[in-house]
């Protein structure tokens, strides 16, 4: 099922985009914790799901139509959407790499850029996020298309909106209680800002009620600073109007910054508990990184009403690759995520 299609099929038919993910993901009850349920995003895909699926479908539809067969992703060593851009870009014949700058290391980053390896991208690894920008540069001057950190852009946003749309349409059929909140981790902004627009438009449409949505940083202010995520979803709501969609005016959205601990990457007490809780349950995996970080703010924090958490962890993760030609600052990363 196709929400974009089925809510505004103008713009479903005029926004480039190519099929990574499996729609609708599922939308279910949390066993042991009343009135909470999970939007299943870590079942996006059987290659490697998440929430990055979303984002990509449009931002790869774009450089395909554009003619681009290069591609590089941007992000952390761990990054979920550098893992889930070359798995899928590779997939669709994109010649993809991947320009990483260190996190701290944890179990979850150490398989992500080990599934990576695997894969066999150009690799740019920089040894802190100083020189980050520098190459940033240097590969955009040698005609490689370069995503942004989370593909946060406008058209990414669009991806994320549909998810929205899915939820909303799931409602509607009495398939699920309207929810009062969504919880979700705030990393690059673009599923955040995604969901503020694709939340508004159902409501516009007449399909309920708009949740409230409480963002859970997993970077630090400025990154997901309220008027950088507003400001994603209002460029967003302009691509949508042009596309022949309608105007709308994106959701508010409460951030908050009590579950970040010392920073990007950190693991916190509070998440490594939300993380076996959710296990106890029978709930989807979490990493300490981003998910877990938000199941910590949706156990200690009382909501009134039905509420929605943003499952956003791949389910699936593609084999490890032989690490060995790897730096040997990256390798000892490796080991000490790993130990």
């Amino acid at each position: 099922m196709d929400a974009l299609r089925e809510i505004v099929p103008a713009v479903a038919a005029r926004l480039p985009r190519l099929t990574l993910g499996e729609w609708p993901t599922p939308l279910e009850p949390l066993p042991g914790q009343e009135g909470v349920w999970v939007k299943r995003e870590d079942l996006s895909s059987p290659h490697y799901g998440g929430n990055k699926v979303r984002c990509l479908e449009p931002v790869l539809g774009a450089l395909r139509a554009a003619g681009q067969e290069r591609a590089c992703a941007t992000g952390a060593y761990g990054s979920n959407q550098a893992l889930a851009h070359v798995v899928h870009g590779q997939r669709h014949g994109f010649t993809c790499g991947a320009l990483l700058f260190p996190q701290p290391p944890s179990p979850s980053a150490a398989a992500n850029l080990r599934a990576l390896v695997g894969l066999g991208p150009r690799l740019h690894l920089t040894r802190s996020i100083l020189g980050f920008p520098w190459e940033y540069l240097r590969l955009r001057r040698a005609g490689v298309a370069v995503v942004p950190p989370g593909a946060a852009t406008p058209a990414g946003a669009l991806g994320h909106l549909a998810a929205a749309l899915e939820v909303a349409l799931a409602v509607d059929a009495g398939q699920a209680p309207a929810f009062r909140h969504v919880v979700l981790p705030v990393g690059s902004t673009c599923t955040t800002a995604g969901l503020m627009l694709g939340f508004a438009l159902a409501a516009a449409r007449g399909l309920g009620p708009p949740p409230r949505l409480l963002a859970v940083r997993v970077t630090p202010w400025p990154v997901t600073a309220p008027w950088r995520i507003r400001r994603l979803a209002r460029r967003a709501a302009a691509l949508l109007a042009s596309l022949g969609g309608p105007a709308v005016d994106p959701l508010p959205v409460r951030v908050t910054g009590d579950f970040l601990g010392r920073g990007y990457g950190h693991a916190t007490e509070a998440g490594r508990a939300a993380k076996a809780r959710f296990a106890a349950l029978g709930g989807p995996g979490l990493d300490t990184t981003y998910s877990a970080k938000a199941a910590a703010c949706l156990l200690a924090c009382p909501l009134d009403g039905p509420t929605l958490f943003w499952s956003t962890k791949s389910r699936a993760l593609p084999p490890p690759g032989d690490a060995t030609a790897l730096p040997a600052r990256v390798q000892a990363w490796l080991a000490e995520g790993e130990g």
